[in-house]
């Protein structure tokens, strides 16, 4: 298994680093297409695993609102003196409260679940709720790039990754050599407060790297939202855990060996994106 996340680790992070930083932004979000439709097929599992059309379906849904988003608004149309279009402020204004009313489905399971657990229409519709925001969010900060600062946004995007994963590696670590109080046991067993205080220590690496590429930032707010972002994308990490346990399965896909699915690596993004580019917008522009 080890073997099998290091062989696709280093296959993937040079594929998503040259993505982010060289792929020029209307590229970039037509390639994201195909990777939420992968993640989109996953996410079918957890509506139904058994039914392929249910899977399939889906898919297509999520399929035809991003190409419409890619049509309906151009690349060089998302920001337009320096406001985010009104399609994609809406979309991500709507992806914001989507996460508030998870971390109340996640904090009431499995009480929540009898709300949902058996809804084709609700779990649906909570997979748009996660996946399109992401989306949207994703093309937003890599567009923020201009003709000066080409890497701007790619920088933007890649921070925003940083701080997942030190965030993740950190607990992992963390709850491996510390942990005894579980975080939230019906959700995912394996959490502990110990990883989570570890994951969040451990983004004060990113920190550190931010006041060292710029060192005029305050380094309270830095602090702030680094902690803050931190805490939403392990919310998306214990949202996609709470419905793959009511789904019974283990891992969304099996297309990344050693990893899962897509959609088990983007979890933690599916929240932290959408937040970091409303906090973007209220602090720096």
């Amino acid at each position: 298994m080890l073997k099998h996340r290091i062989i696709t680790a280093v296959w993937l992070i040079p594929l998503v680093m040259g993505a982010i930083f060289f792929f020029p932004v209307e590229y970039f979000s037509w390639a994201l297409v195909a990777v939420f439709l992968i993640a989109a097929k996953e996410w079918g599992r957890i509506i139904d695993k058994r039914c392929n059309v249910t899977q399939w379906s889906f898919t297509l849904t999520i399929g035809i609102l991003l190409v419409a988003l890619n049509l309906l608004v151009p690349t060089e149309e998302v920001w337009f003196k320096g406001q985010l279009h009104p399609v994609y402020l809406a979309i991500t204004l709507i992806g914001a409260m989507w996460w508030v009313i998870s971390l109340f489905l996640v904090l009431s399971y499995p009480k929540s679940a009898a709300l949902w657990g058996k809804s084709h229409m609700l779990k649906s519709m909570f997979g748009q709720l996660t996946l399109v925001p992401c989306f949207t969010a994703l093309i937003a900060l890599k567009a923020l790039s201009t003709a000066s600062m080409p890497y701007y946004g790619g920088a933007l995007v890649f921070l925003v990754m940083l701080t997942v994963w030190a965030t993740d590696s950190g607990a992992y670590f963390a709850g491996k050599a510390l942990g005894k109080h579980k975080l939230m046991p019906n959700v995912s067993p394996a959490k502990t407060v110990e990883g989570l205080l570890g994951g969040l220590v451990t983004t004060m690496v990113v920190v550190a790297g931010v006041m060292m590429v710029s060192p005029e930032q305050e380094l309270g707010l830095v602090i702030g939202v680094t902690l803050f972002v931190a805490l939403v994308s392990a919310l998306g990490d214990l949202s996609e855990s709470m419905f793959k346990r009511v789904a019974d399965i283990k891992d969304s896909g099996t297309i990344l060996p050693g990893h899962g699915g897509v959609l088990d690596r983007i979890d933690s993004l599916t929240a932290a994106l959408p937040i970091f580019i409303l906090i973007y917008i209220a602090f720096w522009m």
